[in-house]
């Protein structure tokens, strides 16, 4: 038995929360185990894809040897700086907001509603350490992995050195993940900035808060910082917020944004940060001329870079790009037919089911595949996404350009919520459904859900496509009244009447006499 080789983990504030946190995902007082002769498969990285590859083989109970290298928190960006405390903020921020906006409900909102920081942050991380006993070392062994923490590099065709020791494998599986990227600002790293791996540790809400990057990350965190009492400049190159999204769904979040009072600066160009007893000053270029903020804090949410480094994939032959990671087929098979990657490190799909998706399809092919028969594919996917602004928007499939980029002819059926009566009644009726068919035909290619819940909406339709249920069927399934799914039904409907040709019309006419 070795002590693990890695240092004690330290997560600020080192609080009951964050003590309890680090006991479950990077013990102080862990011990690596005494490998085991050959191992079935060796994971290296603990995040959602190592995990539930690591534990799904483990804990199949057919006598696999899995072992499972983790150099830093278990559970990954997700658990710990990522989806659980950044929705634990942003609930928190709803709330806010919701008391702002209560008149209209006929409720007087408070002269001044005070944000207590500390005590939502404080929630946050208490949430986060409720969570993690799922992504625990503990719960890992519990199942049979045999955990190593410590940092694991490739040494020979089938082994791995991790703490001093070496691991040998038949088959591996990279699953290291992704980190946010560092920004190529001059002066940014003199002054200090924050990323989602840093902001997390916040204690107190700074007051003018700059956050670069206006894709899914920046802006559900600008929003929620706003709304918690930050005044927020949101800088972002691109013309348009969220400019990979649907442009009517964007544009949605967009005014909401402005409306609220977010401070946006599009289509501009950073130049360099300094420095000032003002505060950081940061200075960019837009439409020809160069202007200047100052803030107190800056949050980079642009962009993310694989872990490739210390893996040492050149002595496995595992090829690879620093800026997109490992290279997969579409088996998640890496250059070397040993060795398998899952999540962050090498998809375009960056989020946590798509990582729990890609690791289920790497235990298939890993271990259940003999001479590669039955293997799955990740081009099988149908995968939705949210990004967890107010109101949320939620999407799935193709979106219109990657049609028309393909020369497919669409018919779209869009339903706006104001004619949504739950919608109505909530307050939230801005936003739509947005359903894409294939032409001459009910078969669901893609769709796009703004609205408040629309991530809790969108896999109706994912259920849909991957059950291969066309749009036409799903009038027959009966919504509770009043909520605002009943927009999918309506979507349905409205497919069903547009059938109604003259000559379909005329047949039921035909058929009322004889009935």
């Amino acid at each position: 038995m070795t002590q693990s080789a890695t240092p004690g983990v330290t997560l600020q504030p080192m609080d009951r929360h964050n003590r309890t946190l680090i006991s479950h995902v990077h013990p102080a007082d862990w011990v690596n185990p005494a490998p085991a002769e050959c191992y079935d498969l060796v994971v290296i990285g603990s995040g959602t894809a190592g995990l539930v590859t690591a534990k799904g083989a483990a804990g199949l109970g057919v006598g696999l040897k899995v072992a499972l290298i983790e150099k830093h928190l278990m559970g990954g960006d997700c658990l710990n700086v990522g989806c659980v405390p950044s929705k634990c903020l942003i609930r928190s921020a709803r709330v806010a907001a919701d008391m702002r906006d209560a008149q209209p409900f006929g409720i007087e909102p408070p002269s001044q509603i005070d944000v207590n920081f500390g005590l939502v942050m404080e929630r946050m991380r208490r949430i986060r350490a409720q969570i993690s006993p799922v992504d625990s070392a503990a719960g890992a062994a519990k199942v049979g992995v045999d955990l190593f923490l410590g940092e694991g590099s490739f040494t020979g065709p089938h082994n791995i050195a991790v703490g001093g020791r070496t691991l040998r494998f038949k088959k591996a599986v990279i699953t290291t993940g992704a980190r946010a990227v560092h920004p190529q600002i001059p002066g940014i790293e003199e002054t200090g900035y924050l990323t989602n791996e840093t902001v997390f540790s916040l204690t107190e809400c700074p007051q003018r808060l700059a956050v670069i990057g206006g894709g899914p990350i920046g802006c559900e965190l600008a929003q929620a910082f706003h709304r918690l009492g930050s005044q927020v400049v949101l800088l972002h190159r691109g013309s348009h917020l969220l400019n990979k999204e649907d442009a009517d769904a964007a544009e949605i979040v967009q005014q909401t944004f402005q409306r609220e009072g977010l401070q946006l600066v599009l289509g501009c160009q950073l130049q360099r940060v300094v420095a000032t007893a003002e505060g950081k000053v940061i200075y960019f270029d837009r439409n020809g001329q160069t202007e200047s903020i100052v803030v107190d804090q800056i949050l980079v949410g642009a962009g993310r870079a694989p872990n490739v480094e210390g893996l040492n994939l050149e002595a496995v032959g595992v090829e690879y790009d620093t800026h997109r990671g490992v290279q997969v087929n579409d088996y998640l098979q890496t250059t070397n037919p040993h060795i398998y990657a899952a999540g962050d490190i090498c998809m375009d799909w960056k989020f946590t089911h798509a990582a729990d998706a890609a690791a289920r399809i790497v235990l298939k092919n890993t271990l259940f595949s003999p001479w590669g028969f039955g293997k799955y594919k990740l081009s099988d996917l149908v995968m939705p996404w949210v990004t967890y602004t107010d109101p949320e928007i939620a999407h799935v499939g193709l979106y219109e350009h990657e049609a028309h980029d393909r020369g497919m002819d669409l018919n779209t059926i869009k339903v706006l919520f104001n004619d949504v009566d739950r919608a109505l009644a909530d307050g939230e009726e801005e936003g739509f459904l947005k359903i894409h068919l294939g032409k001459g035909s009910d078969t669901i290619l893609g769709a796009t859900i703004v609205a408040r819940h629309g991530g809790e909406m969108i896999s109706e339709i994912t259920t849909a496509m991957v059950g291969k249920v066309g749009l036409s069927q799903m009038a027959s399934v009966i919504h509770p009244y009043p909520t605002q799914a009943e927009a999918i039904k309506k979507s349905a409907d409205t497919y069903r009447r547009g059938l109604l040709t003259p000559r379909t019309k005329g047949f039921l006419k035909l058929l009322t006499k004889l009935s």
